[in-house]
């Protein structure tokens, strides 16, 4: 792994629920973890949905193996680059070595 690839800050955000002051359960993102990545094949396309043109943006994220990023899941983390927003769709841990952790991701539209 080329350690000076890592340029990029990321934070992976965690969802949680949260019960408000009347019992109510609420989905809430909360910052889980902030460290560098190496963003690449960054792809996009457009597909034509409802009469709108929406662009469909997909990324890999490389980021370095340690007890936070083990934990990482599609189901209840996503990541922010800057002001985007990107789901996970997928984990791969590089063959179980515990180098690092790829993230394929997708950008949220909004």
């Amino acid at each position: 792994m080329n350690i000076a690839a890592l340029n990029v800050r990321i934070t992976i955000q965690q969802n949680q629920t949260k019960i408000d002051d009347i019992g109510n359960h609420l989905n809430a993102w909360n910052d889980y973890f902030t460290c560098w990545a190496t963003c690449s094949n960054q792809t996009g396309s457009e597909v034509d949905e409802a009469g709108q043109v929406m662009e469909e943006d997909r990324m890999e994220m490389t980021v370095r193996y340690c007890s936070e990023t083990a934990k990482v899941t599609s189901k209840n983390y996503r990541i922010l680059l800057g002001n985007r927003i990107y789901n996970i769709d997928h984990v791969d841990d590089m063959g179980f070595k515990k180098h690092s952790i790829k993230l394929h991701c997708s950008l949220v539209r909004r």
